[in-house]
């Protein structure tokens, strides 16, 4: 079993209910365990318009290879209604490969660590929340990372009234 990390977040259509559906979901992925997953996160879009997103992270320990766990999550997005009208379109769900073990992917399709996890506090403060020592292969300390992100509106989210 190869610890793998998610991030999860929708900013179209019930967030909150998605969100935890969608971990639930991760739940029943073949050859995978639910290990561990953050509170809910609010930050703005960035490089996109619409609503702000929830964010999540959550650990898998899988027995899937890369390209089969990346399916699965795809598989998850459609069911949950997700649609790739353009880049950076607002979505229902975004589950994010985050990383895979200590590996370092690169190839058509698939980029491990994901691409800008590192600059990102909706991405950062859910995995640190979850894996507070965790190492991005090739970058370092997440810790070191979270520092340089302090500035990005990224808050744990509380319900409406």
């Amino acid at each position: 079993m190869v610890p793998a990390f998610v991030g999860l977040g929708a900013n179209l259509g019930d967030r909150r209910r998605t969100i935890e559906d969608a971990i639930d979901a991760l739940r029943t992925l073949a050859r995978s365990r639910l290990v561990a997953r953050s509170r809910l996160w609010s930050s703005p879009p960035q490089d996109a318009t619409g609503p702000d997103y929830l964010n999540a992270a959550a650990r898998v320990d899988t027995a899937l290879e890369p390209f089969e766990l990346l399916a699965a999550l795809q598989a998850l997005e459609r069911r949950f209604g997700r649609t790739r009208p353009y880049r950076n379109a607002p979505r229902t769900l975004d589950l994010d490969l985050l990383l895979w073990g200590d590996r370092t992917i690169g190839a058509p399709g698939l980029v491990v660590p994901h691409p800008r996890l590192h600059e990102r506090a909706f991405v950062l403060r859910p995995l640190a929340e979850i894996a507070p020592d965790q190492v991005i292969p090739g970058l370092g300390p997440i810790g070191d990372w979270l520092a340089r992100v302090r500035s990005q509106r990224c808050i744990p989210w509380e319900p409406g009234p």
